[in-house]
């Protein structure tokens, strides 16, 4: 069985995906257990994956990157998230808000913040969310005010991947009060995790994604230069919302390898299995779920493949993202949920992979904007 099978994908993409493939067999799949049980970040999975040209590359050739396009950060997602999406998450959020400051920021600040990254001596991170605030991007409180020749951030920044671990963060933060103009109020900025005023803690242990780790970040007159700007103040919003459209399809992929785990293991379990004289595989009942679970992945996996051709050619790209997002999301936490009634009881005990994939599934519907908040934009943006 080879659900990511690479018939779907452009041919540019196929080389890394068996990169991802190979690496995911011999480094993630061996000790998701592991790392789950302990819920520490995988720091020795990540190195391997930065000596295997897998962490960080999505940065342009010109900065020291691989320059890898979208369709081949997809590729590498499906195969990452079907092997463990906690260790998964950890390896691409190394790079986490590189995109931005490569696209908005100026020649010194790619040098100085985005080579270190590239070269694999860095990470970096994005503060977003808010304790008191998810996907209202309009509505967070963290503020940046320009003393002299410094910006001071104050304010809180939660669910934060690589806030405690990395060695900067792509910071959106509130730099105008204009009523009129909500969405032209932030400005993003680079900052240092070790600016004064800059604190942050893991948030305490969660039920799913346990190899990667998230933080509360508190910004207490966190003064940072003000050439840490990046590009120009109050297009904040339009950077992070730009930039979503290419998270959320790679989120896509975090989907479509939770749900191909989920029928693996689904599929295997019930092949197995004898109950009434015969395999278990054999009632039809259990056949017409395993077919719902194809019928999921295949139209989920088509569409986020499609939605990458709009999204690099910017064809309505917000659309077909949040489409592709919610629809592969979505397919993940309905396979785990057959594979779970599937496995019966065995199905709630830990050694079993399909019970983390269950939890782990919980958890893409939700993160780069819940999908509501999709399904809001995907009646706003489509063709009337």
């Amino acid at each position: 069985m080879d659900l990511l099978d690479a018939s779907i994908i452009p041919e540019e993409a196929c080389s890394v995906k068996q990169e991802a493939r190979e690496f995911a067999k011999e480094h993630i799949e061996p000790n998701a257990e592991e790392y789950f049980e302990r819920g520490e970040y995988p720091w020795e999975i990540v190195e391997k994956g930065m000596e295997a040209g897998l962490v960080g590359q999505s940065i342009s050739e010109e900065y020291g990157g691989r320059g890898l396009s979208l369709s081949e950060m997809l590729a590498i997602a499906e195969e990452f998230y079907r092997a463990d999406a906690g260790i998964a998450l950890s390896l691409q959020l190394a790079e986490f808000g590189t995109n931005i400051l490569e696209k908005h920021g100026n020649d010194e600040q790619k040098d100085e913040y985005l080579r270190p990254v590239a070269a694999n001596e860095q990470i970096s991170g994005l503060a977003v969310s808010e304790p008191d605030t998810g996907s209202d991007m309009a509505g967070m409180s963290t503020s940046a005010e320009k003393q002299g020749e410094e910006w001071v951030l104050n304010g809180e920044k939660y669910w934060v991947g690589n806030g405690v671990e990395a060695d900067w963060m792509t910071v959106y933060a509130k730099t105008g009060d204009d009523p009129d103009n909500r969405y032209g109020n932030y400005s993003v900025f680079i900052v240092p995790t070790d600016a004064p005023g800059y604190e942050a803690e893991h948030i305490p242990e969660k039920m799913c994604y346990r190899a990667s780790k998230q933080a509360h970040i508190t910004f207490n007159d966190c003064r940072i230069p003000e050439e840490n700007l990046i590009g120009t103040q109050g297009a904040g919003f339009y950077m992070i919302a730009e930039f979503f459209n290419h998270g959320r399809t790679v989120v896509a992929g975090h989907g479509l390898g939770l749900a191909a785990a989920a029928i693996e293991e689904a599929s295997s379990f019930v092949h197995d299995r004898e109950a009434f004289g015969r395999t278990v595989d054999e009632f039809q009942a259990v056949q017409h779920d395993l077919s719902d679970m194809r019928l999921e992945f295949e139209s989920a996996r088509a569409l986020a493949w499609r939605a990458v051709d709009k999204v690099e050619t910017n064809d309505n790209a917000g659309y077909w993202a949040a489409l592709a997002k919610t629809r592969a999301t979505e397919a993940a936490t309905e396979c785990a949920e057959l594979g779970m009634q599937l496995h019966g009881g065995r199905s709630v005990l830990e050694e079993n992979k399909i019970s983390r994939v269950y939890r782990d599934a919980r958890v893409p519907v939700i993160y780069e904007g819940a999908n509501p908040i999709q399904r809001n934009l995907i009646y706003r943006q489509a063709e009337r």
